[in-house]
Formats: C-alpha cells, sequence, structure tokens
C-alpha cells in the first residue's frame, strides 16, 4: 500500500504554560559591563586582531557579517550584540531556525529549551502552540510588507504584535491580479487566517523581554537580519499551522539579502559563532553568485576578506592560515573550517566558548573605540 502523509491538522498541541523549559532569559542574560570571561593566550591574540579588523572594516565601508547558532542566544549575549550593533561594529546578522525559536520564546514567554528526549518519547517534543503561532504570524505578515523571516519576526517582536488584512481584502487582491508577486503569500495568510481563526486587524502581542531578543534588537537598529532554516528541522513544524511555503518563500527573500551583504563583504569580516552546519553551507552558496554576478558584468571576485570561525571542536592545532591539513590529519575532517578555508581570504580558528569570545570581543572593541 502507497505510504499515507501525516495529516499535521489533527496534532495535539499545548500552551508553553505547561511545557517544562530548562533556561530562563533572567538568568542568563550577561551583563557587558561584567569582566568577560578569560581566554586562552592565542584566543586573546586573534580576538584583538579580529577587534582591529572590524574597526578597519567598518572604516572602510565595508561588511562585517555575523553568522550565528542558537547557542549564542541561549547563552546569553543579545545584550552585548546590541551594543555592538548600536555602535555600528556589526551590519549583518544571520541564523538557523533554532535560533528564531529560542528567540521568540525568550522575548514572549522568559523561558525556553526543553528535554528532546522526554518530550518526543510522550509526543509532546515541539508541540507548543504559541510558539509555531506567532513565528508564522510573523512570516505571513511580515511577507505582504516584503519582509524576509529575520525582519518579519523581529519587526513583530520589537512591535509587540503585526496588522493583519480582512479575509475579504486578501480574498480580492488575490483575484484582481493573480500574477502579482505577492499572490502566493496572501494566498498562504488566507489560508491560515480561516483554518486557525485567526481575526483581521490589530494582534497585540505583548513582549516583556524583548531586550534578550537578537532580532527585535537588530529590526530597531535597522540591521538586516536573515535566518536560514530548513524545512522540517525546527519545531514550528509540530503544529497545524505549518506553512512549507511561507517559510520557504521567506527563507528564500533572506538568502538573497544575505547575499547583498556578501557583495559587500571585500576588505569586510565574517564572524561564525557557533554554526558547524548551516553557516559554512549558505556562505559558499551565496558567495558563488556574487562572484558570479560580479564577473559576467567584467567586474572582481570577493576578495580580501577575514573569517572566524569559533566553535568548542578541537581544532588539532591545525593553522588554516597556511592552507587545509592532509587527510590523515584530523583537522581534515572539520567540515566548516574547511568549507570556510576555500571561500578566499584568510580564516582563522578559535576554540572556545561562543559567549567568551563575544564578550571578549566586546571588550576589545570598546578599549580600542
Amino acid at each position: 500500500m502507497p505510504v499515507q502523509p501525516l495529516d499535521l491538522s489533527k496534532l495535539k498541541v499545548f500552551p508553553l504554560a505547561e511545557r517544562e523549559s530548562l533556561t530562563r532569559a533572567d538568568e542568563i542574560l550577561i551583563d557587558p559591563d561584567s569582566p568577560p570571561k578569560p581566554c586562552s593566550e592565542r584566543n586573546a591574540t586573534l580576538v584583538k586582531r579580529c577587534a582591529a579588523n572590524i574597526r578597519a572594516t567598518r572604516e572602510r565601508g565595508a561588511s562585517v557579517m555575523l553568522i550565528y547558532g542558537a547557542h549564542l542566544l541561549r547563552n546569553g549575549t543579545a545584550r552585548i550584540l546590541e551594543r555592538m550593533m548600536a555602535r555600528g561594529w556589526l551590519t549583518h546578522l544571520a541564523t538557523n531556525g533554532a535560533g528564531t525559536i529560542h528567540d521568540w520564546e525568550y522575548a514572549w514567554f522568559g523561558a525556553s529549551t526543553e528535554s528532546v528526549e522526554m518530550g518526543v518519547s510522550g509526543g509532546t517534543f515541539g508541540t507548543w502552540h504559541e510558539t509555531a503561532t506567532n513565528i508564522h504570524l510573523a512570516i505571513m505578515a511580515g511577507a505582504l510588507d516584503g519582509l524576509g523571516y529575520g525582519c518579519g519576526l523581529g519587526k513583530l517582536i520589537h512591535e509587540d504584535g503585526v496588522t493583519l488584512p480582512t479575509v475579504a481584502e486578501l480574498t480580492a487582491k488575490i483575484a484582481a491580479n493573480p500574477a502579482d508577486p505577492l499572490t502566493s503569500a496572501r494566498a498562504d495568510l488566507l489560508q491560515a487566517m480561516r483554518t486557525q481563526n485567526w481575526a483581521a486587524g490589530r494582534v497585540e502581542i505583548m513582549h516583556r523581554w524583548k531586550h534578550a531578543s537578537i532580532l527585535a534588537q537588530a529590526y530597531k537598529h535597522g540591521i538586516p537580519v536573515t535566518v536560514h532554516p530548513g524545512i522540517g528541522y525546527d519545531i514550528i513544524a509540530n503544529h497545524p499551522v505549518f506553512s512549507g511555503s511561507a517559510i520557504g518563500r521567506a527563507a528564500e527573500w533572506d538568502f538573497k539579502l544575505f547575499g547583498g551583504s556578501v557583495n559587500g563583504l571585500d576588505g569586510g569580516v565574517v564572524l561564525s559563532v557557533g554554526s558547524a552546519i548551516m553557516g559554512p553551507q549558505v556562505f559558499e552558496k551565496s558567495l558563488s553568485c556574487v562572484n558570479n554576478l560580479r564577473l559576467q558584468s567584467g567586474g572582481h571576485v570577493v576578495k580580501s576578506h577575514t573569517i572566524y570561525v569559533v566553535d568548542l571542536q578541537d581544532g588539532g592545532g591545525w593553522d588554516w592560515t597556511s592552507g587545509e591539513p592532509p587527510k590523515t590529519h584530523a583537522a581534515y575532517y572539520l567540515r566548516f573550517c574547511k568549507s570556510y578555508s576555500r571561500m578566499g581570504g584568510a580564516m582563522h580558528y578559535l576554540q572556545s566558548d561562543n559567549a567568551t569570545f563575544t564578550h571578549n570581543l566586546y571588550r576589545e572593541l570598546c578599549i580600542t573605540d
């Protein structure tokens, strides 16, 4: 017999209040003015060099891109990053789907993180009503304003809600011009409003911990923030509202926006912090697209940029500025290092806790400001 797809409309979902959350915003947030944890002598040297590169990069108007995994948020760096954005030291932020889920949950609920093992066995892992509902709401409402995943969610958090058109308005616009670029986005929102009973007009969603949201701070400071998710990777799939088309559309727009910042990377800086898969995979495709378009117009490829990769994995002591290690060396199998080392410019690897790196970098930037 043919395999039948799951009917996600029948999923039983639960309020966040019923979940045992393992981390709380008020407990994890790091005071930017507190002394940072010490790092190794080698890392301290690289942090100083990184700070100098960022300052020189901003003076010449080039991009400083921070590509980060969810743990950078979960380790409490939101307030540090807000300071860095406010002072113009970061020009683009990018994360994965998990980074947005924890971001929204901290901002609205003040807590996040759950036991995957216990939740999966009981069929409750990720089935949290407010998380999936409000992230989809942000994506779908943002699409009508031409916003991708990151800016759409950042706007919802920063502005404490969204405003939805009526079902009649959406229906009329779809019927009047089916070929309009926004038709598919309007159709996704129309479907969600009907199946989820979303009311038209202003939807107020108060975020009492928006200071714990990296996305909200990026939106507040006008810093492009992009999200690069996988369909089915994230818990927002565990809900009847799940829309792969809405997520995919938002991620498509964000990939293009990411490319715009890569196009400004000549002599710039890339910080890849705790993103061993999404970061290098998205960056290499985007860089190829930028170089393709530049070469077609008679220009040169992106050059003179510096990449700092930060992760906890043992780097094997290899100096990546000297090229790739041989296949007999364990460092060769650090895929994220290998990918970034092939992207032109100079690549440095720091084996470090991501919050320790970020806090020390902020402090060094303050000293040299």
